[in-house]
């Protein structure tokens, strides 16, 4: 079974990230080795904020499918504590009040589809969505956890009910994970016809390998991983002209990047950025 070590996500995507630190506590974790084809890492949120008081945590979602675990004040939608997240291709907002916990499984780019076997395009924003390619033992021993346990051991029993659905990686899955990383690594890709050229793949085949394993299309990921690197730069105190920026991750003018950030950010980037 081939290792997937190599990050096919980045970590950015949560806006402002430093006013989420002080409402919540964020870690992420490790998968076993034995996981590593199909999952990124875990993730654990928790937070206990004032009674009156709330935070909304807006995200841009990576192209990746996520098995939660949630308890406490939960969010619209949440009736079960294990549920799944398909690829959102829209902001994501949360509103967080009172006290919570959440485990998650976040998924490589096409991860999802190709452990249990499922096609990624039917849980597109599909924000909140049943467990059923799991077992009900499996749902049941993951249900269990909660912020009673340490890290390390919600991450042990996640790794041992998950890796019974460990199966031979698809080849074409394989060939998902390679296009990804290159979309991700290489910022001179900035159109997908590059990326075909890059990567050897035809449009249709390219379509169609997104349309089962990543749910979203392959303009749609190349532009969020853009989009990402430019929130990143925000983040880090980038205080620069913006015709620079756009420039620098492949829009051809301003206009057109601040049209696309704002639309996804929900702002626009010079607003962001002050």
């Amino acid at each position: 079974m081939p290792d997937r070590k190599n990050a096919t996500a980045t970590q950015a995507g949560v806006l402002r990230p430093d006013q989420l630190a002080q409402h919540v506590e964020l870690q992420r974790l490790p998968c076993s080795r034995s996981l590593e084809p199909w999952v990124e890492n875990y993730w654990l949120l928790q937070w206990d904020l004032p009674s009156g008081t709330c935070h909304r945590s807006s995200t841009l979602p990576h192209p990746a499918c996520t098995l939660s675990v949630e308890h406490g004040r939960t969010r619209e939608g949440v009736v079960e504590p294990v549920v799944v997240t398909g690829v959102l291709t829209r902001r994501f907002d949360v509103e967080l009040a009172e006290s919570g916990w959440v485990f998650g499984v976040k998924f490589r780019p096409g991860g999802y589809a190709a452990f249990t076997g499922t096609v990624a395009r039917t849980l597109r924003d599909v924000p909140v969505a049943e467990p059923t390619p799991f077992r009900v033992d499996t749902v049941d021993a993951l249900a269990e956890l909660g912020g009673h346990l340490e890290p390390d051991q919600c991450r042990t029993v996640v790794d041992a009910v998950l890796a019974p659905y460990a199966r031979e990686v698809d080849p074409e899955y394989d060939a998902v994970l390679d296009i990804i990383a290159a979309m991700l690594t290489d910022r001179t890709l900035i159109r997908v016809a590059q990326v075909e050229q890059r990567c050897g793949v035809g449009t249709r085949r390219l379509q169609r390998l997104f349309e089962r394993y990543v749910g979203a299309t392959p303009k749609w990921v190349l532009g969020r991983y853009r989009i990402h690197d430019a929130l990143s730069e925000l983040d880090n105190g980038y205080s620069g002209p913006l015709a620079d920026l756009a420039a620098r991750y492949g829009w051809f003018d301003q206009a057109h990047f601040t049209r696309e950030f704002t639309e996804l950010v929900g702002v626009p980037p010079g607003t962001y950025q002050l």
